[in-house]
């Protein structure tokens, strides 16, 4: 699915797709992306006669305007604030302000600050699609919140991007010092595993396990800080379409995949549903970053709620610099059209919130 001479054969030497499960396996699909009209977008993917109705829906402000996407009709921005709210209360009862308070103050400051909580209704949603009960994943999904508040507490660090800004607000160790942001930030991510174990119920342990090595194998050395380790070796050097996408597979998209696969596993998923949406998590992940380094050279400090144009001062390595502008638009659009595909196996019903997190992704605005 190449998009221009620049980036025909990106798709060929991807990681993105390849599937740690048999690939071998011969599954019927509803809908092939090569079959797919991505630029402007219009995907029809084939459906049963008692198939919801669907709407198109036209992308408001999206990285491109034609997009054009028939899904299933759903209420999705109040689908996302009721999950929001349920996630947001259950991280404030799941992290106390108690003794030692500076350190539980500065967990609950980047942790309650906001945010779209992406991960976790994620992890929600794909526990409802293999039919499974979302609060028997709020643990996970709360765990999921806590780690990815962890990356960004420590990626803002003087010594990773030394960033001043997240989320409308100074950076923990703009409000707190490096010492506690740190130390807050190492909280987060133990009491991570510890909340999943504790307070997961009416699941089988073998799939607890299963879901914390998922979360573990997300966030070590081989996951989100491989990702974030070949990130600092590629400062000032010139970086390639592969090693870019190694960095952002891991950094961005490892954590978005692991919120996925974890809810599937808990709401008792097989094989071959969790490697489905392992693969769509996958693509909207790479799509996430995608569409932010769109954004941090399109949008303003104020419209983003963090410092833009930063990729730009330090010459750093984005899809748009790597792809030019157009070329990391139409990238969006394949990756979109892939996470579609993904979860066009799955009953309409079930799966309409996925089809509309895979958009709002591509057309958020911040």
């Amino acid at each position: 699915m190449a998009t221009s001479a620049s980036i025909a054969n990106y798709g060929s030497n991807s990681i993105l797709f390849r599937n740690p499960i048999d690939n071998d396996s011969k599954i019927p699909t509803k809908i092939s992306v090569g079959s797919l009209k991505l630029f402007p977008m219009n995907i029809k993917a084939i459906r049963t006669a008692n198939s919801a109705p669907v709407k198109s829906i036209q992308a408001e402000g999206s990285i491109n305007e034609s997009i054009n996407i028939p899904f299933p009709a759903f209420q999705f921005k109040e689908y996302m604030v009721a999950k929001a709210k349920q996630v947001n209360e259950a991280l404030g009862e799941a992290v106390l302000l108690q003794h030692p308070e500076k350190i539980h103050e500065a967990m609950r400051y980047s942790l309650l600050a906001g945010g779209k909580r992406v991960r976790p209704v994620l992890c929600l949603a794909s526990c409802e699609l293999v039919g499974g009960d979302a609060s028997s994943a709020m643990p996970m999904a709360c765990a999921l919140e806590m780690i990815h508040t962890m990356s960004l507490i420590h990626d803002d660090l003087p010594c990773m991007d030394n960033d001043g800004l997240r989320r409308g607000k100074p950076t923990n160790h703009k409000a707190f010092g490096e010492a506690t942001a740190v130390l807050a930030g190492d909280a987060l991510l133990s009491l991570a595993f510890e909340h999943v174990a504790a307070k997961t119920t009416n699941i089988s342990p073998d799939r607890v396990v299963r879901a914390i090595a998922e979360l573990g194998s997300a966030v070590g050395s081989e996951g989100l800080v491989a990702g974030q380790i070949v990130d600092i070796a590629s400062e000032g050097t010139e970086v390639s379409l592969s090693e870019l996408e190694y960095i952002h597979v891991h950094k961005t998209a490892r954590l978005l995949e692991a919120a996925a696969v974890c809810g599937a596993i808990i709401g008792g998923g097989n094989m071959i549903d969790v490697e489905r949406v392992r693969k769509y998590a996958r693509s909207i992940g790479l799509l996430f970053q995608v569409v932010d380094d769109i954004l941090d050279v399109t949008k303003s400090s104020t419209e983003l709620g963090k410092t833009a144009g930063k990729d730009l001062v330090t010459d750093k390595a984005t899809y748009p610099k790597l792809m030019g502008l157009d070329n990391a638009k139409k990238f969006a659009n394949e990756l979109l059209a892939q996470a579609i595909e993904e979860i066009a196996y799955f009953e309409d019903a079930k799966s309409a919130p996925l089809y509309h997190l895979a958009n709002y992704i591509a057309s958020r605005q911040n």
